[in-house]
Formats: C-alpha cells, sequence, structure tokens
C-alpha cells in the first residue's frame, strides 16, 4: 500500500487515509465506511470531512443533494435530514466509489 501525505499523492489511489473527523475520533470514518455489514450510525459531516481530506471540491445543489468532485468525477449524493446519519444505501455508495480508487482504511 502507498503511504503519503494527502497533498502528494495526486491520483489518490492506494492512498491509505488519515485524518480527523468531526466527532475527533482519528480513523475512525473510514474503518465504519468499511465494516461489514454497513454500519448506519455513520455522521454524514463525518462522511463530508473524509472527502475534503481527500481532496474533494464539495458543492451543494438543490434540496439536499450535494455533489463531490473527486478522482475527475463528480457524484451526488443526498445529505440526510432530519437525522445526522448516513443511510445505509449512502454508506455502501460511498464505499464502493471509494473502493474503486484504493483507497482503504
Amino acid at each position: 500500500m502507498q503511504l503519503c501525505s494527502l497533498s502528494a499523492c495526486p491520483d489518490r489511489r492506494g492512498l491509505e487515509v488519515r485524518y480527523y473527523s468531526h466527532s475527533g475520533n482519528r480513523r475512525a470514518t473510514p474503518e465504519l465506511i468499511f465494516a461489514r455489514p454497513v454500519n448506519r450510525s455513520i455522521r454524514w459531516a463525518d462522511i463530508e470531512a473524509l472527502f475534503v481530506a481527500l481532496g474533494a471540491e464539495v458543492s451543494e445543489r438543490e434540496g439536499s443533494r450535494v455533489g463531490m468532485f473527486l478522482f475527475s468525477e463528480v457524484r451526488v449524493f443526498h445529505r440526510p435530514h432530519p437525522s445526522p446519519d448516513a443511510d445505509k444505501g449512502a454508506v455502501a455508495s460511498v464505499r464502493k466509489w471509494l473502493d474503486e480508487y484504493g483507497v482503504k482504511p
């Protein structure tokens, strides 16, 4: 596995994620995203923080949609409300996208 800082890995492939989540737990969000079965208690704000740590540009869309520009593509997700927790489908989509580019916890 390639180990480097986020800025030193421009393609972000094979990157070991190191960052602090909003809840303050080092590496907690990536481990929860890749856990099986799908965890349904991950705060959406922590998922957004992970994307930002990977170099994503976050853009607000219509309604509760949020766009993530990362890996030279845009993915649109639905920001959960009124609960702050991401649903199982969103977590599975995030995991699949990160896994496609070799991002591991």
